[in-house]
């Protein structure tokens, strides 16, 4: 077995600092999603990720690797979706095993009514507290953690 390395002093500040932002960013960001629009923050994700593709429409795996979600998790999601209006499935006319996510008019609605509320939480619970070039080295750093982090596990959604 290879001997571990364990974090140096300044590895293990980092380490719970970088949890306890993340997990305080990514509370404030449900908490607003829930107060504002009844949402979990994974679902504002797909009506994004949907919004941003050509005719707001994704495959299911491709939508599953845009959110980082299983296919089973992101299913369930969807079909919450569909209820509400906001997302139609429907199969794909060149392969009727492929399944779309096509993000509704009654969906973008939602999203653009939500969307200021959420950046401003996203400025208030981080960018508020950041230096431009803080805000440049996050990217760097979280860009490099991703990178890494699918070079590992390529096979992930």
């Amino acid at each position: 077995m290879a001997e571990v390395r364990w974090l140096d002093d300044v590895e293990q500040e980092a380490w719970r600092a970088f949890l306890g932002a993340s997990q305080r960013v990514r509370e404030a960001l449900d908490r607003q999603l829930q107060r504002d629009a009844g949402m979990p923050h994974a679902y504002y994700l797909i009506l994004a990720m949907l919004s941003e593709a050509d005719e707001r429409t994704l495959t299911m795996t491709d939508l599953a690797r845009r959110t980082r979600s299983s296919p089973s998790r992101l299913s369930h999601a969807v079909a919450k979706l569909e209820v509400k209006g906001w997302v139609r499935r429907g199969r794909h006319s060149g392969d009727h095993r492929t399944t779309l996510a096509t993000l509704t008019d009654t969906g973008l609605a939602e999203l653009e009514a939500t969307a200021p509320g959420h950046v401003a939480q996203a400025r208030a619970a981080l960018f508020d507290h950041l230096t431009p070039e803080q805000v440049r080295q996050l990217r760097d750093i979280c860009t490099a953690v991703v990178a890494g982090a699918e070079r590992e596990l390529p096979d992930r959604p």
